[in-house]
């Protein structure tokens, strides 16, 4: 009489091995506090609370200049501000691989990742106001007559953004850089390439996917500025963006359906964004060997 197959002799034969159920915990968290949320969102904003047909609290958002216009108010904020952290985070990032106190560095330029975002945007608006250091030290030297109004506009959360941007954005382009074989770069300075044609010819192509990647993380996290537009920004102009027309609908109208629709349109938005992104991603990278045949 043969005994039959134990548990994990079955669950073996069905592709269950020890190692696979180690994932089991994560998939439950990401069910909890991920995949739940989403699905009860997505049905919580058909259901609106005055009745009526179940896309009525997207047909208001859509119908309202005052909530859609949120949308461009967040795209004009977030995007510059990550196209202008990439933009300072690649030259840093190859001038710090190459310093022997990168460590140091590293530390002090990811500080700002530690204050978080209400402590900066609180300091800024004492940094940055009429008399703050900063309008003061330009009248000192006499590079202005009369104070900059750097607060409670779209510059003061641009200053506040990129300030916390600018570590996340960094770090990620340093990984990527780092990442790449030096041969490679020497290679192409053996055979006569100045700085500039190496960057353009051999790094630029294989930094692209990285790239491509952080921009949509930086992104994202710029997307759902929510302190600083209301701290250093104007919450009822220029800078209400989307995140605040999804907290006063929830929070200050009660009406939790039309802020879990704003909230999902602020996710679409994103997604759109991310994935046209990642689709033009490969319209620029050629990759190595076809940069190296110009």
């Amino acid at each position: 009489m043969s005994s039959s197959p134990s548990l994990r002799s079955r669950l073996a034969a069905r592709g269950f091995d020890g190692t696979t159920l180690l994932v089991l915990p994560g998939l439950i968290f990401i069910l909890v506090l991920f995949v739940y949320p989403f699905f009860y969102g997505i049905a919580d904003s058909l259901m609106p609370k005055d009745g009526g047909p179940f896309y009525d609290n997207y047909r208001k958002f859509f119908s309202d200049p005052f909530q859609y216009g949120t949308i461009s108010a967040t795209l004009w904020l977030s995007i510059p501000v990550t196209l202008v952290n990439l933009a300072f985070a690649v030259p840093i990032a190859f001038r710090v691989r190459l310093m022997q106190r990168q460590k140091l560095l590293t530390t002090l330029l990811v500080l700002p990742i530690t204050l978080g975002t209400v402590f900066i945007a609180d300091g800024l608006l004492t940094f940055l106001g009429p008399r703050g250091w900063f309008n003061q030290s330009l009248m000192l030297i006499g590079l202005i007559d009369h104070p900059l109004k750097l607060t409670n506009n779209y510059w003061g959360v641009f200053a506040s953004l990129l300030i916390t941007g600018f570590p996340f954005s960094f770090l990620l382009t340093l990984s990527y850089v780092t990442g790449i074989d030096p041969s490679i770069e020497q290679a192409a300075a053996t055979l006569g390439a100045g700085p500039w044609r190496r960057f353009q010819r051999v790094f630029l192509p294989l930094l692209v996917p990285g790239l491509a990647i952080t921009f949509c993380l930086s992104f994202v996290q710029a997307f759902a500025v929510f302190p600083s537009a209301v701290l250093l920004g104007a919450p009822a102009g220029p800078t209400r963006v989307i995140s605040i027309a999804a907290y006063q609908a929830a929070f200050e109208q009660y009406d939790d359906s039309m802020g879990s629709a704003i909230a999902l349109v602020m996710g679409a938005v994103e997604l759109a964004i991310v994935v046209a992104v990642l689709g033009c991603r490969s319209l620029f990278y050629r990759g190595p060997a076809a940069g190296a045949k110009g």
